[in-house]
Formats: structure tokens, C-alpha cells, sequence
């Protein structure tokens, strides 16, 4: 007999008699939390009834603006769809209100309680069942950058980074790997640390990136990617929430400083078969792998310019497509290269994997591995074979082809037969509506780099 759907709320709540509140979080186009917060009496209501949301949900941009284009606003009657706890991701908060918070992770249901065509979660689930048809799990693990400013901005109001907890001195190097700047940050890792471990994300490593704030988080690879893209997710609220604590910001924003190194994702993919082996790894040992790792790479490469629109998803993502900065800027591939775009890392041969470092930070996460996963399932359908992986500096051999055209990557994803077949026409409906409207409202503004440089010289 199946538990009842309530049983996971009130064991929780037994368990933490001090939760007062409960967020119930959806996550949007953009990766934005959006939702309800509901007593804790009313928790078990919430599994056993669902909540009703607006499916407008997913046809907001980044600013909450309802999207009309998208075809979910008032053409529909703006209506209401049931939205269901997901199972494990019901966890204290411990970073507000001195712990008596919680969040519970929500999916929307249509009418007839199949998934809401236009919820990126769903997306990456129907790649899912494309490679599972193959007997296929991906393995996946994902990394993602950020940086602390500090909450007040310099005297031309940009945001600067942070003081130093320790020595009260503005960060103003670069400092990668250093173990003084995270011992310098160690409370506000250590407290990053310890909500994950409350909430049960899987965190891995934590290193000091390459610009004055930036830091790198991990999270362990695992065969779970939809539980690995909720862990990004609500890893990105946790950051966010305990730096406030610590008097920081935190920002995933793709290119917070213009002349520093941009945040990024990199993801981190593995394939197993039926019987649990590593269909990367060669038989023979070969350092750039397998076969099917080779077609997979082919696939990623291929679909590459056309993903673009969801791996730099807005304004700003294009901003850090620069060079010298080891952000990708043509297709690439190679063994142990940080030039390249798709990585194959040294290590041993049973490990055998792919990273992807082309997405920002700013990237939603579902949509991000939907991409991967179709550019992978293209590969092996087609069988395809990747251009000679690259050896030494990929800039100096490759010219850049990707493009830092927002209006362009969404022509380009459009254009896109694989990835509209795998992805959904429906869904890119909605998507590249909300982007292209988004994109719009950007275009009406003129920035004050602008002013300076136009306003009396033309």
C-alpha cells in the first residue's frame, strides 16, 4: 500500500515542531522561485489538494511582467493549474527566521494531471525518457559561480566587491585557489555549509574563482538529474539568503563586472547502460574516450550555436562571451583543455566524462540539461562524429563562431529542428516569446555608457 500523500508533511513536521511557515516554490523560465507561503497547518492540505497557481507562472520575464505573447496570460482567462509537492524536497530553511522556515518544491499538472507543457522540469524529463529508451542514465554534476559584492554601492552607485570579513580590506585580486581568501570567508562558507547539509544538498567542493568576490560551489555528481537541477536551484537560494545574513549580496548574473571573469555553469556528464557501466569510458583506455562519448561530443558540438539562447538566456549572458576570460567562443573539444568548450578531464578511465563549460551562471538549470541531454540523444541518433578534439590554446586556432547576438540566438533556436522536436514546439512557443519581449523592453532603455559616449560627440 502506497503511503499516504500527506505522510511526508507530517513527518516533517514532527520532526521540526519550530517550522512556523512553508514556502511552496515553482521554477520559472528564468530559474526564479516563485510561489505561495502557507502556514504550517495548511501543509498537509498542500499534498493531499495541491495549490493553485496561474499557468501566467512561466510567461513571466525577469522583472514579474506577465508576457502576453506567450499566449498564458488573459488569451487564456489567465487560469489557474493544480500544483503538486515533489516528493524529497520538503526542507528547512535554517538561514531565515532563525530556522522556523521551510520550502517545498512544487510541479504544475494540466487538467487531466500530466505535466505543465511549458515547466522547464517537465522539459528535462521527456530528455530523460528519450535516453532511457536507449537504456541509457546520464550522471551528472554541476558547478556554478557566483560573486559577493558588497550591499553598498561605490560613489558612481556600481556595485564593488566585498570587505574582507578579517582585514576589512576590499577585495581588489584575483586570488584563484587561494585558501587565505576562503579562510578569510570561512563563516559564510561554513554557514553555506551547513544549510546545505540541513537541507540534504549534495555539496562537493568550494574554491576562490578568479576575480576579487568570486567563488565556485560543487555539487557531487549522482544519476538523479532532475534531483541534481533541484539542488542547483535551491542552492542558489540558500547562497543568496546566507549572504544577506553576512551583510553580502550574491549574484549569479552571467557578467557582473565588465572587465572581470564572468560567472558560468559547467556541467559535468557521464552515461551509464542497463547494467550500470560507464558507456564513456574505452575499452582500450583512449584518454578521449569512447566511441559513444565521441558521437555524444558531436552532438553537443552540432547543437551548440542553436543552444546558445538558453545558455546565455538574457541581456547579460552575451556580455561574457570575451576572450581571455576561458569562456568558450566556437565549438570546441579537447582532452584536459580549459580553452575548449567541451572538456574531457583527466582522471581515471572508468570515470570517463564530458564537461560542458559554455552556459552562464544566470542559466536555468532544467533547461540547460535538457539542451545537453538533447545535444547527446542527437550524437547517438545520428551517430555522428566530432572535428579532431583541439590541443593547446583553442583561441589562437578557432575563430569565434558562437554568437553574442541575443535577437540571433533565439533566430538560431528556432531554426532548430532537433531542438524543436526535442524540446517541444509548444514549449519553445512560450520561450521564445517571454525572451523576445524581454529583449524588447531591453532594446527601450539607454544605458549611461551611452550618453557618455554619443550624447555630445555625435
Amino acid at each position: 500500500m502506497s503511503p499516504h500523500p500527506a505522510a511526508e508533511a507530517r513527518d516533517f513536521l514532527a520532526r521540526h515542531p519550530e517550522i512556523e511557515n512553508v514556502d511552496l516554490l515553482i521554477s520559472d523560465l528564468n530559474g526564479v522561485l516563485r510561489g505561495k507561503r502557507v502556514a504550517r497547518e495548511n501543509l498537509e492540505k498542500a499534498y493531499t489538494q495541491g495549490i493553485n497557481l496561474p499557468a501566467s507562472v512561466y510567461a513571466l520575464d525577469i522583472l514579474g511582467n506577465t508576457i502576453e505573447e506567450t499566449g498564458l496570460g488573459l488569451a487564456s482567462g489567465d487560469a489557474d493549474r493544480v500544483c503538486r509537492p515533489l516528493p524529497g524536497t520538503l526542507m528547512p530553511t535554517p538561514w531565515r527566521r532563525q530556522g522556523r522556515q521551510a520550502q517545498l518544491l512544487m510541479a504544475m499538472e494540466e487538467p487531466d494531471g500530466t505535466g505543465f507543457f511549458a515547466e522547464p522540469r517537465r522539459v528535462l524529463a521527456r530528455q530523460l525518457a528519450r535516453l532511457a529508451e536507449r537504456g541509457l542514465t546520464p550522471v551528472v554534476a554541476v558547478e556554478m559561480e557566483f560573486y559577493l559584492v558588497d550591499r553598498e554601492r561605490d560613489a558612481g552607485g556600481s556595485i564593488q566587491p566585498p570587505c574582507s570579513p578579517v582585514t576589512g580590506e576590499r577585495a581588489s585580486q584575483s586570488q584563484l585557489y587561494s585558501v587565505g581568501e576562503l579562510d578569510e570567508y570561512a563563516d559564510f562558507l561554513g554557514e553555506v555549509q551547513g544549510a546545505a547539509e540541513v537541507q540534504g544538498l549534495p555539496l562537493d567542493t568550494m574554491l576562490k574563482e578568479c576575480a576579487p568576490g568570486q567563488f565556485e560551489i560543487t555539487l557531487k555528481h549522482g544519476p538523479d538529474v532532475l534531483a541534481a537541477c533541484d539542488a542547483a536551484v535551491l542552492l542558489k537560494r540558500l547562497i543568496k539568503g546566507v549572504a544577506q545574513n553576512h551583510g553580502f549580496e550574491a549574484t549569479f548574473m552571467a557578467k557582473p563586472y565588465g572587465l572581470e571573469a564572468g560567472n558560468g555553469t559547467h556541467v559535468h556528464i557521464s552515461l551509464l547502460d542497463a547494467s550500470g557501466e560507464n558507456v564513456f569510458a574505452d575499452a582500450e583506455g583512449d584518454v578521449l574516450g569512447s566511441m559513444t562519448l565521441k558521437q555524444a561530443i558531436a552532438g553537443l558540438l552540432a547543437l551548440m550555436p542553436a543552444s546558445m539562447a538558453l545558455f546565455a538566456p538574457n541581456l547579460n549572458s552575451f556580455r561574457r562571451f570575451q576572450p581571455g576570460l576561458y569562456v568558450p567562443m566556437a565549438p570546441t573539444w579537447g582532452f584536459d583543455n580549459r580553452s575548449v568548450a567541451i572538456r574531457i578531464p583527466s582522471g581515471p578511465n572508468a570515470a570517463r566524462r564530458l564537461e560542458h563549460r559554455v552556459a552562464g551562471a544566470d542559466a536555468n538549470p532544467y533547461l540547460l540539461l535538457a539542451a545537453l541531454l538533447a545535444g547527446i540523444e542527437h550524437g547517438l541518433s545520428g551517430e555522428l562524429a566530432p572535428p579532431p578534439a583541439i590541443t593547446g590554446n583553442a583561441y589562437d586556432q578557432v575563430a569565434p563562431s558562437l554568437t553574442n547576438s541575443w535577437r540571433q540566438s533565439l533566430e538560431l533556436l528556432e531554426a532548430s529542428e532537433p531542438l524543436c522536436e526535442a524540446l517541444g514546439d509548444d514549449f519553445l512557443t512560450v520561450f521564445l516569446a517571454n525572451r523576445r519581449a524581454e529583449r524588447d523592453l531591453a532594446m527601450q532603455h539607454v544605458s549611461r555608457l551611452e550618453t557618455d559616449w554619443y550624447l555630445r560627440h555625435v
